[in-house]
């Protein structure tokens, strides 16, 4: 192009743009850390993002977030809950594709002592130490399907049954939950219950993949360098053109 051939026969107009673009990214990079602390992006993808973390951590109802992995799908609902009335309450995120299958039951719910072979005392599941706050189920879609009927009971009563329970126990908790699945898919192949789909699809937020939003990659890589480089404690530099493109 006409400005590549101008940089590239002017040493001084080409040191003049690579700061002026340094600039921009550090004032961009700003703004994106301004708008979520833990996300970077200026695109309008992101933007659309930010406003609807902003628009939905003002209820409680649940939220789903789709996307591909890597996403950032956890920072999505990190965001929500720091902005929500539940921010000063605890934030817990669950794996549920990394949950062993013979202790899902007592991850989630909790126990009682001598519910079973080794349960030597009580233990809280991990939904009701979430009390006050939110409950991040990620990777949702995962959920082996004789354990749904129970996530579907605690979002219809909000109340859990420690395993070896004899009574219910009333949890305070917001519900936010993630998945790279699609889940619809996953209910007409029988894989996921239509019922549960509709008590976690209530609002919905779709991360874009980075792909989709190249603008944003000049942004990400000044917001890595600056972090890094204050870890560091390494002067401030920024990228050349040839580097990020």
């Amino acid at each position: 192009s006409f400005l590549d051939s101008e940089l590239q026969a002017d040493p001084k107009l080409r040191a003049r743009y690579a700061a002026w673009r340094a600039e921009r990214r550090s004032r961009e990079v700003d703004a994106a850390a301004e708008a979520e602390p833990h996300m970077v992006g200026s695109s309008p993808a992101m933007q659309r993002i930010f406003e609807a973390i902003r628009r939905f951590a003002s209820t409680e109802a649940p939220v789903l977030i789709c996307g591909e992995t890597g996403t950032g799908k956890e920072l999505a609902a990190l965001a929500l809950h720091e902005r929500s009335s539940r921010a000063r309450g605890p934030f817990v995120p669950i794996n549920c594709a990394g949950l062993p299958p013979t202790l899902i039951s007592s991850e989630l719910f909790g126990h009682e002592k001598g519910a079973f072979t080794g349960a030597s005392q009580r233990k809280l599941g991990r939904i009701e130490t979430a009390q006050t706050g939110t409950v991040f189920l990620d990777e949702i879609g995962d959920l082996p399907l004789d354990m749904q009927p129970h996530l579907l009971r605690f979002l219809q009563e909000k109340t859990i049954d420690r395993v070896g329970g004899n009574h219910p126990i009333a949890v305070d908790v917001r519900v936010i939950a993630a998945t790279n699945r699609n889940l619809q898919a996953e209910v007409a192949a029988g894989r996921f219950r239509e019922d549960l789909y509709y008590r976690l699809n209530v609002l919905t937020i779709e991360m874009p993949p980075l792909r989709d939003r190249a603008g944003d990659i000049d942004v990400i890589a000044a917001y890595f360098l600056r972090k890094f480089g204050a870890e560091m404690h390494s002067a401030a530099r920024s990228f050349t053109n040839d580097a990020l493109f």
